[in-house]
């Protein structure tokens, strides 16, 4: 033997050196949950809990496999998007945190299913998942596993409207904590992190000025608020399309305008889909769009926008004008797909910001610690996340910015108690 390398390795030894700098800057950026992972190595909540994760594959996720492992569980995890999987981050956490990862960039749909498979078979006691793909596969062929599991968590509004049709159904055999529904998700990670993700996708793939530009933002959920509010303050004129009165009305008073999709089609610039639902953007509105308009999603499934209806107009393959552009030729029009219609953030960029996700996972750590702790006491169904966890992750947020916080009197609690007990 005479002890030479392969290529090969060598390259894979560079790719997790990578992966492990990138994982380490992004740690840096989130003391949160770093301090969680400090607090997890010293009482290891999670001890020899076996973990599964369908998440992307990023930097942010990595830190929050390093604070699970550090509490004593066995993680394996594969990629929620074949096109966010940061393979240098894959490679360092086989080879320096010993984690299962399944995962590679651009995978295909049956390499992923294998994934979701591989993790299900590997008899986890507790899933987090990002669109209750894992979640599901579980419960396939009677749910043997799933009966079996300690409970799971849930990251997302869409995968939300999945499990509750399983309990609906009297189907869903575990408890499942709603973790797109605390206040720390909904503000920090839908409106920050989502905003300023999704414009960062867009603008790294087309290179627009956005200041001027008519940009229509579909869905005026909490993501949806915090894409409108970023374009505005690029200098975009912003359109907001809602099906929601409450929702259509807000964006009103906080000075968008606000109409129908169909009416927005012919104005738009740049089209933003934030929904969660099917064929928001279809025929109808291609028909009506402007030459060179940009169709972006920033929902968490690629269905939002109708590509077989985009490509039936156009009536051939789109051409590729740039790395994560494809052109649609419609009646003389073109139109400007970004990332195949993939969650754009993510698709066309980092993803959220490690501050962001950040507490986005130090919720995720303490959920899971609770799973792990009162195995066998929630009954199956979807669940929300006790309030006291938004308040502690808050806490310690504000503790690693310097920020000290006024506490109430033994006065001021008593004459709330009974307020508090109404709502």
């Amino acid at each position: 033997m005479s002890g030479r390398r392969s290529p090969a390795a060598t390259r894979r030894t560079a790719l997790a050196r990578a992966g492990a700098a990138r994982i380490a800057w992004a740690g840096g950026q989130m003391p949160v949950l770093g301090a969680i992972g400090e607090r997890f190595a010293r009482e290891r909540p999670l001890a020899a809990r076996r973990v599964a994760a369908c998440l992307h594959i990023t930097a942010e996720t990595a830190n929050l496999v390093r604070a699970l492992a550090a509490g004593g569980a066995e993680v394996s995890l594969c990629a929620a998007n074949p096109l966010s999987t940061q393979d240098d981050v894959a490679a360092a956490l086989v080879a320096e945190h010993a984690a299962t990862v399944y995962g590679v960039r651009g995978e295909d749909r049956a390499a992923y299913e294998r994934a979701l498979r591989e993790l299900v078979d590997s008899a986890p006691q507790i899933l987090i998942d990002d669109g209750a793909e894992l979640i599901v596969c579980a419960h396939r062929d009677g749910g043997a596993v799933a009966m079996g599991l300690l409970g799971a968590t849930e990251e997302t509004a869409t995968g939300l409207v999945a499990l509750r049709a399983l309990e609906a159904q009297d189907a869903l055999c575990c408890p499942v904590l709603a973790i797109n529904e605390t206040l720390t998700e909904r503000v920090f990670n839908d409106r920050y992190g989502t905003g300023q993700s999704t414009l960062d996708g867009i603008l790294r793939a087309t290179d627009l000025l956005l200041a001027g530009r008519a940009v229509v933002v579909l869905g005026y959920g909490s993501a949806g608020r915090g894409v409108a509010a970023r374009a505005k303050g690029a200098g975009a004129a912003v359109i907001v399309c809602e099906v929601d009165a409450v929702a259509a009305l807000e964006a009103r008073m906080e000075g968008f305008d606000v109409m129908s999709a169909l009416a927005a089609a012919p104005l738009g610039e740049v089209f933003i889909t934030v929904t969660g639902a099917p064929d928001v953007l279809r025929r109808e509105h291609f028909e009506l769009m402007r030459d060179g308009a940009v169709l972006a999603n920033a929902g968490h499934f690629d269905v939002e926008i109708n590509l077989d209806e985009l490509a039936a107009l156009a009536g051939r393959p789109p051409r590729e004008v740039l790395p994560l552009v494809d052109e649609y030729e419609v009646a003389g029009r073109r139109l400007h797909l970004i990332a195949k219609g993939r969650v754009v953030n993510l698709a066309a960029a980092a993803g959220h910001p490690a501050s962001v996700m950040d507490l986005s996972f130090a919720m995720q750590a303490l959920a899971v610690a609770g799973l792990a702790s009162e195995a066998g006491e929630r009954r199956p169904g979807v669940h929300a996340v006790a309030p006291a966890l938004d308040q502690e992750v808050a806490r310690l947020k504000l503790a690693t910015l310097g920020i000290e916080i006024d506490a109430l009197s033994e006065h001021q609690e008593r004459y709330l108690r009974p307020l508090r007990a109404m709502h």
